[in-house]
């Protein structure tokens, strides 16, 4: 038997990156039993070898450097998270090599507003310490594009299993307020400027609550969200914030320091 990680133009990936794993040689069938459609989906001709077929397996893997396969999941719950196609499969992998990690989960979770978020649902190995959302979140950035890394985590006692012992997704629970592990210790917004930015942050980001050093893309933020902030804090406050700025000052209490340098520069300019 052969195995190949192949991309969708049936070209071998490169170390590192992942891809559908494909299998050749005797041991592959002719096709599947009345289901021609599908043996024609799944069965391909082989770009190595003439007369040899290769099976599309549906799971998904990667080459590591010297040259053996890393096995990272299945595709069957490849999902689409603002117009990224993403493999939860090489997110989960990544998750589970944390320290005190037992099993780990990624799915992507609609709100209200119809935004996907990704969510990470974490079982902690028994007698591990509790989730550390933070260094977690700074390992994945680490090994992950910024669109692979979730942005909402929930530890879990156990996962949800179906009948034969699967991990059941469709019964995971629900992220709210109470279960989300948080990033970083809240600090309540004081001042009535604070409370204001912090109010329009939790309506958009639909959280109980926003702390003035939270910071955005930690609790569930990304660039749409961003642009309905900016509008909706140049509605109620009569401020123009530039998208850039909540890369580069991630916070609200960051944001406020901009919209007062800005403030002063303008008084010292009139």
């Amino acid at each position: 038997m052969k195995m190949y990680i192949l991309d969708r133009h049936l070209d071998l990936v490169p170390a590192g990156v992942a891809g559908d794993l494909y299998v050749a040689g005797p041991g592959v069938a002719k096709g599947y039993l009345n289901r021609p459609e599908l043996t024609e989906e799944r069965f391909v001709p082989s770009p190595f070898k003439a007369g040899e077929r290769l099976y599309q397996t549906g799971d998904v893997g990667r080459y590591l450097e010297d040259g053996t396969i890393e096995y990272l999941g299945r595709d069957d719950f490849q999902i689409k998270v603002r117009g990224y196609r993403i493999e939860p499969g090489e997110i989960e992998h990544a998750l589970s090599k944390f320290d005190g990690v037992l099993n780990a989960v990624v799915v992507a979770h609609e709100d209200q507003a119809g935004s996907s978020q990704l969510v990470a649902y974490v079982c902690m190995q028994q007698n591990a310490a509790a989730l550390d959302t933070t260094a977690m979140r700074s390992a994945l950035t680490n090994q992950l594009p910024d669109y692979m890394v979730p942005a909402l985590y929930v530890q879990l006692d156990d996962l949800p299993l179906t009948s034969n012992g699967k991990i059941d997704r469709s019964q995971l629970p629900i992220p709210t307020a109470d279960s989300i592990q948080p990033v970083r210790d809240y600090v309540a917004p004081e001042t009535p400027l604070e409370e204001e930015l912090a109010r329009i942050w939790a309506e958009v980001l639909q959280l109980d609550r926003v702390g003035i050093r939270d910071n955005f893309f930690e609790i569930g933020g990304h660039s749409l969200r961003a642009t309905r902030i900016t509008a909706r804090m140049q509605d109620a406050l009569g401020v123009e914030v530039p998208l850039r700025i909540f890369f580069e000052r991630p916070t609200i209490e960051q944001t406020l320091d901009y919209i007062f340098e800005e403030l002063e520069a303008a008084e010292e300019f009139s």
